[in-house]
């Protein structure tokens, strides 16, 4: 009888090992080859002051590391677009510390990417890009051809080198559309969020 209740002791002794040994493994293996994030927009946004007629643009950035070349799809989605766009402002912050040059923007049509596929430019569209430097750096864009009211996407593409400095930064596009009195008109803003 007592070697019956050893060799059962033992049993679950050396049961108790080998689920302990799994768990260890597991947990030093996760901590080997950490995630990493993608850099996409997050599906939590904090903002400190809520204001009602704040409008969260979508956006897409290849890298969200501070100092790396990366490529943004500031995107301006149908819904986002009520009138016919003449002419498009980018405002960014002061402490936005990249360098904009008008060789690296262009103005696409684009395909609004998700989980199975990327944002990419489907057709470029021909534009004129003014970038003012100062206390704030902002870009404006100038079609060729007024961008219409219609169900597709566009987006300005930046290819620059990410800024030195760590945050979030609210960037805000005003448009103003064709007519008698052109008007300037806030669409929304992009937080990029730079690590």
């Amino acid at each position: 009888m007592a070697l019956i209740q050893s060799s059962v002791r033992l049993q679950m002794i050396v049961a108790t090992g080998i689920k302990i040994g799994i768990v260890g493994a597991c947990l030093a293996l996760e901590g080997i080859n950490p995630p990493k994030g993608l850099s996409t927009p997050a599906m939590l946004e904090f903002r400190w002051e809520q204001d009602a007629n704040y409008k969260k643009l979508y956006y897409y950035q290849s890298s969200d590391q501070k100092r790396a070349r990366s490529t943004y799809y500031l995107v301006m989605k149908p819904k986002t677009r009520k009138t016919a766009i003449l002419k498009l402002t980018i405002n960014f912050p002061e402490h936005f510390d990249s360098n904009i040059k008008p060789k690296k923007l262009s103005l696409c049509r684009i395909s609004v990417g998700g989980m199975l596929e990327k944002t990419r430019c489907e057709e470029k569209i021909p534009a004129v890009f003014e970038v003012t430097k100062g206390e704030k750096t902002s870009i404006d864009v100038f079609p060729n051809q007024p961008i219409p009211v219609s169900k597709e996407g566009y987006a300005v593409v930046m290819k620059i080198f990410n800024p030195s400095k760590v945050g979030m930064f609210q960037v805000n596009a005003l448009t103003q559309s064709p007519g008698d009195m052109p008007i300037s008109r806030y669409i929304g803003s992009w937080n990029l969020d730079i690590r």
